[in-house]
């Protein structure tokens, strides 16, 4: 390498800094007094329910009122009495229980028991399942 000439550096000195504090710290303490002391401009806001042990939603709201306010009756349909009896009579006469009934038709024996007993939402599709099953006619005239 002799007689290129004189060896240069030309690397440019390189700065490593912290990062940006986030706001979690700008929030801090120590950070809010240093900014206090160095002049900067703070701005302090008190939320609603700050420092309370109250919880948001424990206020009735506009919504809540509305809500309790509403006399209107809502609950699911249930399975009407007629369909109640005919599924009954249509395993009756077939001689199956509600878990034979139940595995023909790939459902759980509860399933059948809620359609018996009146408790379950009616679906058109168990129905359907059920009718096929039975080979009786279920839903609307006979």
């Amino acid at each position: 390498m002799a007689g290129i000439g004189p060896l240069t550096q030309d690397w440019e000195p390189v700065v490593i800094r912290k990062k940006a504090p986030n706001a979690a710290a700008k929030k801090d303490e120590k950070v809010v007094n240093a900014a206090r002391r160095a002049g900067a401009e703070i701005e302090s806001i008190k939320k609603s329910n700050a420092g309370t042990n109250r919880a948001a939603s424990s206020s009735t709201s506009l919504n809540t009122r509305k809500l309790d306010e509403d006399t209107e009756n809502l609950a699911h349909d249930r399975v009407p009495t007629e369909l109640k009896k005919a599924i009954m009579q249509a395993r009756m006469d077939k001689k199956l229980t509600q878990a034979q009934l139940a595995q023909m038709i790939n459902e759980k024996p509860q399933i059948i028991q809620e359609y018996e007993s009146g408790k379950a939402i009616p679906n058109q599709q168990i129905i359907g399942k059920l009718e096929r099953a039975l080979g009786a006619k279920l839903r609307g005239k006979k």
